[in-house]
């Protein structure tokens, strides 16, 4: 069993940063997702295993940078030009196969997720 552990939300106004970790055991491709109120959860980033891969969302491209430490087991969002459409429960995600990367119904484990407000 793998467990996932978001951590780094909160609340920030528009245009500010934040940078979200996951905490995360074994040797699998690493997704951030989001959902907010009312809405259907959607992609926002992935990377592959080895950290070569990476692929964002057209909302956030630009703007967001995933990245990983292996040695530290954690998954990184960097979040910049923050805007209130943002908002949102992020949750990090772990897939075997990078194949599905986009589709949620691929990831195998997920985590509790972190509120991201972004304040206009």
């Amino acid at each position: 069993q793998v467990q996932l552990v978001e951590s780094g939300g909160g609340l920030v106004q528009a245009g500010g940063s934040l940078r979200l970790s996951c905490a995360a055991s074994g040797s699998y491709h690493m997704g951030w997702f989001r959902q907010a109120a009312g809405k259907e959860r959607e992609f926002v980033a992935v990377i592959s295993w080895s950290g070569g891969n990476a692929a964002y969302a057209d909302s956030v491209n630009g703007r967001f940078t995933i990245s990983r430490d292996n040695a530290k087991n954690t998954v990184y969002l960097q979040m910049n030009s923050l805007k209130p459409e943002d908002t949102a429960v992020y949750y990090c995600a772990a897939a075997r196969y990078y194949s599905g990367r986009f589709d949620a119904d691929r990831y195998e484990y997920w985590g509790q997720g972190t509120q991201v407000t972004v304040s206009s």
